[in-house]
């Protein structure tokens, strides 16, 4: 079988809600991984793919099997971290292939190494390099653009407040991520914040104050850095469950005190292996009555305002559905650029926002302040 698509990584959390939402699209795609028993066994665990059009295939994680595997396909989208580590040879192997890149990534490094490296290459082949094409960060960049429309906007304060508890894969990236620099944009420079760091936000909704964390200083600076649109751009990110909030602020601190001077690659070693302990079991798919999500972006201007609120359930799932319209949307010819770019720029912002809500996982409103 050849197919359009293919899931790299599918069999983790976030690969099979991807694999779903394509298969109720019709879009057929190879479900790939590097151990064909644990493909087997997760595809199993999917209802949805009951009479979808798919393949599984198990691969070697390096640059020339991988090579071989996208051949003949169009889109790759790669959930497989944390990435910095592992998503190389993924970006190498489909330019090589000459197959758009997508991923599911929070790495902020990770978006900033492959626009840098790879950015040019896949422009000059009218392909697509989108890193982030997932809840976190394509609902604030959708947030941001949305923002943006009102005339004088430059800057640009972003805030992820959700409530869903995060897959194994997403933990060790995100701890990663939040052991490296970490930097908003402050009149078109880049500024680092201070490591294992809390900030106290409030949500629209909810009169309490939550701490945050620029988990990896979000991925909306990168892709504002160099549009002239933008002079400033923050992003926060905070959760419900500050119970969870305070043990990943606890372990921010301790690497600080015991880690920050070991090798790169240790610190990678440690964060992995901690990561693994703080989520070390998949949790069960969301429940939208459960897991709820809210993005506020505040934009301001010198004499203008405007809040955009987009409020909606179940984050990963949200990434399933993006990723699904993201794959129609370029097999159907409607890519709307290439290169590096943000899904809003790739897809377009109010195409995935209709998107998020015929699925009934978004609505927005935008006000002037």
């Amino acid at each position: 079988m050849s197919a359009p698509v293919i899931v790299y990584g599918a069999s983790g959390y976030t690969g099979k809600l991807i694999m779903w939402h394509l298969a109720e699209a019709r879009i057929p795609f190879i479900a790939a991984g590097r151990s064909l028993e644990r493909l087997r066994e997760q595809v199993s665990l999917v209802p949805e793919l009951s009479g979808a059009q798919y393949e599984i295939r198990a691969v070697t994680h390096d640059e020339a099997a991988l090579t071989e595997l996208f051949r003949g396909a169009r889109v790759v989208y790669n959930v497989t971290g944390p990435f910095m580590q592992l998503g190389e040879p993924v970006v190498r192997a489909a330019l090589e292939a000459g197959c758009h890149y997508l991923d599911t990534t929070g790495e902020a490094d990770w978006m900033t190494f492959i626009r840098d490296t790879y950015g040019e290459a896949f422009a000059a082949r009218g392909l697509l390099l989108c890193p982030a094409a997932s809840y976190m960060w394509a609902a604030g960049n959708i947030a941001a653009e949305i923002a943006l429309e009102t005339p004088g906007v430059d800057s640009l304060d972003i805030l992820y407040l959700a409530d869903s508890n995060t897959s194994v894969a997403s933990t060790k990236s995100f701890l990663r991520m939040c052991t490296k620099p970490q930097y908003y944009l402050e009149h078109n420079a880049l500024v680092m914040w201070p490591y294992a760091t809390a900030y106290d936000v409030r949500g629209p909704d909810q009169h309490r104050l939550f701490k945050a964390l620029p988990w990896s200083g979000g991925g909306e600076p990168v892709w504002y850095q160099h549009d002239r649109r933008v002079s400033n751009c923050l992003t926060l990110v905070a959760f419900k469950n500050q119970a969870m909030f305070g043990a990943v602020l606890s372990v921010l601190q301790e690497f600080e005190e015991k880690y920050r001077d070991l090798p790169v690659e240790e610190q990678e070693r440690v964060t992995n292996e901690i990561g693994g302990t703080l989520t070390s079991v998949e949790p069960g798919r969301e429940d939208p009555d459960r897991n709820r999500s809210v993005i506020s972006c505040i934009g301001r201007g010198n004499m203008t305002g405007v809040s955009v609120i987009l409020r909606g359930n179940a984050p990963y799932m949200q990434t399933g559905a993006l990723a699904a319209e993201a794959c129609r949307r370029i097999l159907d010819g409607r890519l709307l650029s290439t290169g590096f770019q943000s899904p809003a720029h790739a897809i377009g912002a109010r195409a995935i926002l209709n998107c998020w809500g015929e699925r009934g996982y978004h609505s927005w409103e935008a006000r002037a302040t």
